[in-house]
């Protein structure tokens, strides 16, 4: 029973998120400043919540450095996501390797 009163708790929240910003916006959004803010808060969340993932996922902060530099540079060229994926978790392995 406690499941159900879960799915409906989060069924609530969602519904709520999603329906506040319709409720309150009803004209379209002229402020630049505040479109740009909209935009960008996917890319801001998203970062919060995946770079402390990162530093924690090796279990030692340096390799985990070495594979986020690693990502960093290929993503910077426009390599495709798998690749930057696939080096930074062989950096970080490879550097896990040579230091241990």
């Amino acid at each position: 029973m406690t499941i159900a009163i879960y799915i409906i708790v989060m069924a609530a929240v969602t519904y709520l998120i999603r329906m506040i910003p319709f409720a309150f916006f009803t004209k379209k959004i002229k402020s630049k400043f505040f479109k740009s803010l909209l935009y960008y808060i996917p890319y801001a969340v998203l970062s919060a919540m995946t770079f402390p993932a990162i530093f924690y996922s090796t279990g030692d902060h340096i390799t985990a450095a070495i594979g986020t530099a690693a990502a960093m540079i290929l993503a910077f060229f426009d390599l495709p996501l798998i690749v930057v994926a696939a080096a930074a978790a062989g950096s970080a392995l490879i550097a896990d390797v040579i230091m241990h």
